[in-house]
C-alpha cells in the first residue's frame, strides 16, 4: 500500500495536481485489489489479526477519503500541516497542564492560526505580527507582496 500510494503521489504530480477520471479510476481499481488481497490473507491468519482486519475496512470504506488526492488539486497528499497546526496545542496543555481559561485557550488558537497562516502565505513571521500589533489588518499584510 505504501508503494501504491507514493506511486500515485507521483503521477498526480506528473499531471500537475490532479488526474483526469478515468487515469482515477484505475487507481482506484489498484487500491481495490490492494485491499482485497490484504483483506483475504489476514482472514486466513489464525489468530485472526482483528486490529489489521479492522484498519484494512476502513481503508475500503473510506475509499472516497482516502484518494481525494486524486481527483482535487486543493486537497494535498497527506494531513502533516494539519497535524503541524494541532501539535502546538497539545504540547501547550501538556507542558502548562491547562488552560486557566477558556478566553486565554480561544486567544492561544487565534494566534496559532494566525502565524500558521503567515507562515503558509511565506510572510516573514515577526515582522507581520508587528505590524498586527500596530494596527495593521491580516487580509492588507496578507495582500502585500
Amino acid at each position: 500500500m505504501t508503494t501504491f500510494l507514493l506511486a500515485a503521489k507521483q503521477a498526480v504530480e506528473a499531471h500537475h495536481g490532479a488526474l483526469s477520471e478515468e487515469e482515477a479510476k484505475r487507481w482506484e481499481r489498484v487500491y481495490d485489489r490492494i485491499l482485497a488481497k490484504a483483506q483475504h490473507r489476514l482472514e486466513t491468519m489464525t489468530p485472526l489479526p482483528k486490529k489489521a482486519l479492522a484498519f484494512v475496512r476502513r481503508l475500503q470504506k473510506r475509499k472516497e477519503e482516502a484518494l481525494r488526492f486524486l481527483r482535487e488539486v486543493h486537497v494535498p497528499f497527506d494531513n502533516n500541516q494539519a497535524e503541524r497546526d494541532l501539535r502546538m496545542v497539545k504540547v501547550k496543555e501538556n507542558i502548562s497542564g491547562t488552560f486557566r481559561e477558556e478566553t486565554f485557550a480561544q486567544s492561544f488558537c487565534i494566534t496559532r492560526s494566525i502565524v500558521s497562516t503567515l507562515a503558509k502565505h511565506e510572510k516573514n513571521v515577526w515582522d507581520s505580527l508587528c505590524l498586527l500589533l500596530t494596527g495593521d489588518t491580516l487580509n492588507r499584510i496578507l495582500s502585500t507582496t
